[in-house]
């Protein structure tokens, strides 16, 4: 899956990443030989680079005969506009030169709509990017991914583009996990790495689990299940029409949980992370949630707020505080 928009911002970014030089030298209309000094050889790098991160064809660019960046913004929009398949990616609040991006993963049977409202809780010159996965909201004619490694594909093809200034990753319930592996797939790739990981209602990977698999429950199980856990709109879990809708959504989210491999021995990340719960969550204990200290380098520790399972509904403003208090150290 690849990217269904582009930014000047980002190519500007790109370009004078391979130049080496700083992203205001490359001005919209800088002719690309003339004032930028960009070679045949150089300019085939720019191409590959480009081709490689938004997903258009081998050489597109390179034959486009675009000569400035303006040109180059114009030509990739026409052709990811193109794109049938809707991006993963919600921006509430588009900041053209942020000093980070926060990106922000939903629970099991979610959307992006867990975070409403939390983007004027944070710095103006913050991007947040909501990550949805296929299935729901503009995502619903995609097919639902039920594997954990397909689903951090999914995700790392779409943020690829963006991690080009300081970033942290929050996740909440099963966000948390794909938090956690999108942040172990860009160690494996030498890649850049999130300034801070928050992990929530989550227990580490390879901690005890509750002996649960949601997915497997017969339905009348599932939904009486689902209540005891909070967070679900009692609309959803008592009309049987719109159950019938959302019920696949859980059963492969929680499959994608339960089925997930997890290393025996984890590489320690070495990335801040910090665990957020609710106080009276009666699905994560204590000790699976302290876990997460072998699984890191810099553990800043477990916060706790009042609630069950879905805490952060209660607490927008204390936790996108505490959020900013964590990433605020890397963000300029």
């Amino acid at each position: 899956m690849t990217p269904t928009s582009v930014t000047i911002e980002e190519l500007r970014a790109l370009i004078a990443a391979a130049l080496e030089t700083e992203p205001e030298e490359v001005t919209d209309d800088a002719h690309f030989a003339h004032e930028l000094d960009i070679d045949s050889l150089m300019m085939l790098e720019i191409s590959t680079r480009v081709e490689s991160a938004f997903g258009v064809p081998d050489n597109a660019v390179a034959a486009s005969g675009v000569t400035t960046l303006a040109e180059l913004h114009a030509f990739l929009a026409s052709k990811l506009n193109r794109a049938t398949s809707p991006s993963p990616l919600i921006r509430p609040r588009p900041v053209s030169n942020p000093a980070a991006r926060l990106f922000l993963l939903h629970h099991a049977g979610g959307s992006h709509l867990l975070y409403r409202g939390w983007a004027e809780l944070f710095p103006e010159d913050w991007e947040l990017c909501l990550l949805e996965a296929p299935g729901r909201g503009s995502l619903q004619a995609l097919p639902l991914i039920d594997d954990c490694e397909q689903l951090v594909d999914y995700f790392h093809a779409a943020i690829a583009p963006l991690l080009d200034r300081p970033f942290g990753f929050f996740g909440h319930s099963m966000g948390a996990l794909i938090g956690y592996q999108l942040t172990h797939r860009l160690l494996r790739e030498r890649g850049a790495l999130p300034t801070w990981l928050g992990v929530s209602a989550y227990g580490a990977p390879g901690s005890d689990a509750s002996g649960y698999s949601p997915h497997l429950m017969a339905d009348d199980e599932l939904r009486a299940w689902l209540r005891s856990g909070g967070g679900s709109p009692p609309q959803l879990l008592d009309n049987d029409d719109v159950w019938r809708k959302f019920a696949p959504v859980f059963r492969a989210d929680f499959k994608l949980v339960n089925t997930r491999a997890a290393p025996r021995r984890p590489e320690p990340l070495p990335v801040p992370l910090t665990a957020f719960a609710g106080r009276d969550d009666a699905l994560i204990g204590e000790d699976r949630l302290l876990a997460w200290q072998a699984l890191t380098t810099d553990f800043r520790g477990l916060a706790r707020y009042d609630g069950g399972h879905f805490y952060l509904l209660d607490h927008p403003q204390q936790l996108t505080a505490a959020i900013t208090a964590a990433m605020r150290p890397a963000a300029p």
